[in-house]
């Protein structure tokens, strides 16, 4: 279960879909809710930006606490209004990703929105926890208003250990889902992780635990991350849960990744885990 759940607070667009992600979610496991704010820079590195501008970088930077702390208002306030009964508010003074990746340490999950490069967003904040931390991490779509994760839950199948640990956080969605879809994308190209029969020991796994899984086996020319997408659509799948991978920037730029198309065009919440 999800004892401590870390959800990112700013004053961005996206703060209300993320939240609804975070409480649904807290109520769910009658979880702690710990909105994490920051304010964009310590005061070290503040004070040194500003330190030969015609300002008081004290008074400048109290003005981005302050801001935070607002946020950190609204959000416990809003996060009672779902529902949550326990909740929490934390000011970093750091840049956010930084921040963010700091209290994920004490969180068994840590809620972020996609990354939709949006003005007033983060950009790559989920990717940056998810490669740098050791909790997984859940990005919600702007478009999510509190829907059910648990009804229809699709699990991206490699064989690869960022698949594994991405399965093993989810456990406690989907030993709750109506139904799991483990979906597996041209797995004869891996052979060697899948063995004879592709999907049918981790099926087993899952099976164990009291998850109602059916493998799919897709075959397709389509680049894994919009084929994990389309399978995604086609079941109405709540969730989409998958291994989290880093690449340079060349191959990012060249071969696109399957990581960066789901956190940034999946429109269902996306769970992972590196």
């Amino acid at each position: 279960m999800y004892k401590t759940i870390v959800v990112h607070v700013d004053d961005s667009s996206a703060m209300e879909s993320r939240l609804q992600a975070a409480a649904w979610l807290a109520t769910l496991h009658e979880a702690h809710l710990v909105g994490s704010a920051a304010t964009g820079l310590s005061w070290s590195s503040y004070a040194l930006l500003t330190g030969s501008m015609a300002v008081t970088p004290i008074d400048e930077f109290n003005l981005l606490c302050t801001s935070a702390r607002q946020c950190l208002r609204d959000f416990a306030e809003r996060a009672r209004q779902l529902g949550v009964e326990s909740v929490e508010e934390r000011l970093v003074e750091d840049e956010h990703r930084h921040a963010l990746l700091l209290q994920s340490r004490y969180a068994d999950l840590v809620v972020t929105s996609q990354d939709t490069g949006a003005r007033d967003s983060v950009r790559g904040l989920p990717q940056y926890v998810a490669l740098h931390g050791a909790r997984p991490v859940l990005a919600v779509p702007p478009t999510y208003a509190g829907e059910p994760m648990t009804n229809d839950i699709v699990v991206g199948w490699d064989g690869s250990l960022q698949a594994v640990r991405a399965m093993s956080a989810a456990m406690p969605l989907l030993v709750r889902a109506r139904s799991v879809r483990l979906a597996l994308v041209n797995a004869e190209r891996e052979s060697s992780l899948h063995g004879d029969e592709p999907g049918a020991d981790i099926a087993l796994y899952l099976a164990r635990h009291g998850v109602r899984v059916d493998v799919v086996n897709e075959k397709t020319a389509a680049p894994v991350g919009e084929a994990l997408l389309g399978i995604a659509q086609a079941h109405d799948a709540g969730l989409l849960v998958t291994g989290a991978f880093g690449h340079s920037r060349y191959r990012e730029l060249v071969l696109g990744g399957v990581t960066r198309v789901l956190l940034e065009r999946s429109k269902v919440p996306v769970l992972v885990a590196h």
